[in-house]
């Protein structure tokens, strides 16, 4: 890593180019473990040597529809043991996959499909009539049918493209990162990450869009381990995830940091059966760590972070005991294959312990952008800190070492909020607020148009009583005025996402539903109103509730209501009918009602 202290990476940073493609990984792993199980799903298991031979029958079948090197090949199918035949596949033959999930909306699909200029779109049988509206060649393939003679697939490079991840774009409109045989080759095989091998079994519970499944497929491939497809990751949250754990003897997993931290809460002891654990996506809560252990988890855990454009993850924290004071993970130093610098807007390295943006160079960044040359020399640039001519990434992420040497996530450069006039980094008022002992879990963003930006914080709180009132003047001690949330949103649980990641979409959707439910505020004018209005704001969590407001739309439910109705009779000594909540839920209909009782 370096800083202005230092002058040269570190021999454990040095990057080296292997010679080494995935096909070769995969070829590699047959001669030496070619009856061991490679994958495996609810109806099918191949070994090594017959995932090899399917692939060959993949590839052959490619060949013949006109695929060649360079070519792009979309893969829509569902997951399981065909997907990942089909992916193998698809590079044996010397082309890029591009991965796009079924599950999502036809709109987006249509976009990546477009995007991607893809030479051929592989789907399942049985699917490509609802296809047809795609400017694309689509192929039904079959990867269990037997391909008669060998056909010769182009040649497959360390500098040959392997895939096409999309991420989001700024614009609205997908961008594709385009990643090399030799970046994901050496992925695949560095050493600092935790290694499986022989008798591992490694969950496959990602969506194949996402880089995680690059983890779970590349790293088990290189090391001869067994993946075993299972339930995507939030169907895994939603059932007994350590039944299925246990039930498929799974050994190895990477879970989103989001999913680790809602799992621990309400099962601690779902993990406890992995000899590794590895997570990323998000910040990974120290107090989930410490549940995991207590919880029985003996294993090796780590917390990894990277960009798709530096090939899935660049740097690693392992975890073993952490400080009292610890609250959210390091993500840690630099794995073997990647270089990490932190730089100020001049690209010279900062002071140790000062902010800066990360900068990564090395073995693992990516090609670029596909058809993007602008953008791919604006985050591309080259590194001077290398001898090899080398290029390096710019992440957009402010970054600072601690007094270890690890690197502290501080937020994204790019996501800062004006307010009132002053620049605003949501990620300080997230870790300001985790600093409140009764706060479990905090997500902050900026909502309204510009000029009117608001912030808004939803929390989801470690006890009940936890109020918006109490965060408020919390925050209020250690923040300027600018930095406190103008509304506090309590949640149960942190929507997440198709890859087990933070919902952002969800949660504006959210702030959005709130905002369209209230009516312009007006103050309380009566004794009892302003009474209703503390006691509402107290049950439902909720600040500044006006007389126009609405019980249920500011999220209250029946067990509220009936709480509430118990709390007016007792307070107000009157006796009210058991639906007068229902049939008077807005602030000022249920003031009269219970003047007029009185």
């Amino acid at each position: 890593m370096l800083t202005d202290e230092t002058e040269e990476v570190s021999p454990m940073a040095t990057s080296t180019d292997p010679p080494a493609t995935l096909p070769e990984l995969l070829a590699r792993t047959v001669r030496r473990h070619p009856d061991l199980t490679a994958v495996s799903d609810q109806e099918t298991e191949l070994t090594y040597a017959q995932l090899a031979d399917r692939v060959e029958v993949v590839a052959a079948q490619l060949v013949r529809l006109g695929v060649t090197a360079e070519d792009r090949v979309g893969i829509y199918l569902p997951r399981g043991v065909g997907a990942v035949v089909v992916v193998l596949g698809v590079l044996r033959a010397g082309a890029a996959y591009v991965p796009i999930d079924v599950s999502y909306p036809n709109l987006r699909r249509d976009e990546m499909v477009k995007a991607a200029g893809l030479r051929l779109l592989i789907t399942e049988p049985g699917r490509a009539r609802r296809l047809t509206s795609l400017p694309v060649e689509v192929a039904e393939l079959d990867w269990r049918t037997p391909e008669p003679g060998a056909v010769a697939p182009a040649r497959v490079g360390p500098d040959s493209a392997a895939c096409v991840l999309f991420t989001s774009g700024s614009t609205g409109q997908p961008k594709g990162v385009v990643l090399e045989h030799r970046q994901m080759a050496a992925f695949a095989e560095d050493p600092v990450i935790p290694v499986v091998g022989p008798g591992d079994r490694v969950a496959q519970s990602s969506n194949l869009s996402f880089d995680t499944f690059t983890f779970e497929l590349f790293r088990s491939v290189a090391g001869g381990a067994q993946l075993v497809v299972m339930p995507a990751i939030a169907d895994l949250i939603g059932a007994d995830l350590q039944r299925q754990l246990r039930r498929h003897r799974i050994t190895a997993m990477l879970a989103p940091a989001i999913a680790l931290n809602h799992v621990a809460r309400h099962d601690r002891e779902a993990f406890a059966s992995l000899r590794v654990l590895c997570s990323g996506g998000d910040v990974l809560l120290a107090d989930t760590c410490r549940q995991l252990r207590d919880g029985g988890f003996t294993g090796q855990l780590w917390n990894l972070y990277g960009p798709t454009e530096a090939t899935v993850a660049c740097s690693g924290q392992p975890i073993e005991e952490l400080p009292d004071q610890c609250v959210r993970v390091p993500i840690g130093q630099s794995l073997d294959f990647a270089r990490l610098y932190v730089l100020d807007d001049t690209l010279a390295p900062v002071p140790p312990g000062e902010p800066g943006e990360l900068y990564v160079g090395g073995a693992g960044v990516g090609r670029g952008y596909l058809d993007l040359p602008g953008l791919t020399a604006q985050r591309f640039v080259a590194d001077p800190f290398a001898s090899d001519g080398g290029r390096m990434y710019a992440t957009g992420d402010r970054v600072r070492t601690d007094p270890g040497g690890a690197l502290e996530y501080l937020g994204r450069v790019d996501s800062q909020v004006k307010v009132s006039g002053h620049r605003v980094e949501p990620a300080e008022v997230e870790r300001a607020l985790y600093q409140h002992p009764q706060v479990r879990e905090v997500a902050v963003t900026g909502v309204g148009e510009a000029g009117d930006l608001r912030l808004l914080a939803f929390v989801i709180p470690a006890v009940e009583e936890l109020s918006p009132a109490e965060m408020r003047a919390f925050l209020s001690e250690r923040l300027p005025a600018p930095y406190v949330p103008a509304e506090f949103v309590v949640l149960d649980a942190m929507p997440l996402d198709a890859h087990g990641k933070r919902d952002w979409a969800q949660l504006r959707e959210m702030a959005a539903d709130r905002s369209r439910r209230r009516r312009a505020y007006e103050a309380p004018r009566s004794e009892t109103e302003r009474y209703l209005v503390r006691l509402w704001e107290e049950l439902l969590r909720v600040e500044a509730i006006g007389v126009h407001d609405d019980f249920f739309g500011l999220g209250g439910h029946s067990l509220l209501a009936a709480r509430g109705r118990m709390r007016i009779q007792r307070d107000l000594r009157t006796n009210l009918p058991p639906q007068v909540v229902f049939e008077n839920s807005v602030v000022e209909d249920l003031a009269r009602v219970i003047d007029s009782a009185r």
